[in-house]
């Protein structure tokens, strides 16, 4: 599988290495933050492939880059988690899952960024919940080489019915963007862009 070749020889070197001594959550409470932690022994990279990618439709490709505090200097050395459903808009299981793979599902996937802050992952879009209007979406959450960690808002897909204007417009959208992914044709990919800034309207306690 091409996508999953390309993120295994792409290596994260000379980017800070987390300090998980003492992790601090911030930005208020997060059900499941926990999760950024769960990668074990894996060698991180910018990009990640999501399981199941190669068999799934339609294929896509969220990329951008992650900044400092100052929204101009690139930001070595974050990992980046998300989790999504499957195309029946259920965090499937196959039932050997531990910690939070038991709600977040197997979909799901982990990036460290190398010294351009660059990140990118292949996945497929999710669906919206079985019965139920929310937008389909995947969850991001942030670790800094600091040790803290903290939830973001959704990817959100622009063409999507459900979505709202809270979702397109946020007020003071943390990690300072909205999420609001518009795909573009690359290929045989969709293909969308988000950027983070660390740190931008979360609070620090």
């Amino acid at each position: 599988m091409k996508y999953a070749i390309i993120a295994a020889l792409i290596m994260v070197t000379a980017v800070p290495a987390q300090d998980l001594r003492n992790p601090k959550l911030i930005g208020g409470p997060c059900e499941g933050c926990e999760a950024i932690f769960e990668f074990g022994g894996r060698s991180l990279s910018p990009v990640d492939t999501l399981p199941e990618f190669a068999e799934s439709e339609p294929k896509i490709r969220i990329s951008g880059t992650i900044f400092q505090s100052d929204g101009v200097t690139p930001a070595a050395g974050v990992i980046l988690y998300v989790y999504q459903t499957d195309r029946n808009g259920v965090y499937a299981t196959k039932g050997d899952e531990t910690g939070w793979a038991r709600r977040h599902g197997h979909y799901r996937g982990w990036m460290k960024t190398g010294k351009d802050g660059k990140y990118s992952f292949y996945t497929f879009r999710p669906a919206s919940y079985p019965g139920r209007t929310v937008p389909a979406h995947i969850h991001p959450t942030i670790l800094e080489p600091n040790g803290t960690y903290y939830w973001l808002g959704a990817y959100h897909f622009d063409d999507d019915p459900f979505v709202t204007e809270l979702e397109r417009s946020p007020e003071n959208p943390r990690g300072g963007s909205t999420g609001m992914l518009t795909l573009r044709k690359e290929g045989d990919l969709l293909v969308g862009e988000r950027d983070f800034v660390l740190g931008k309207n979360i609070d620090p306690r």
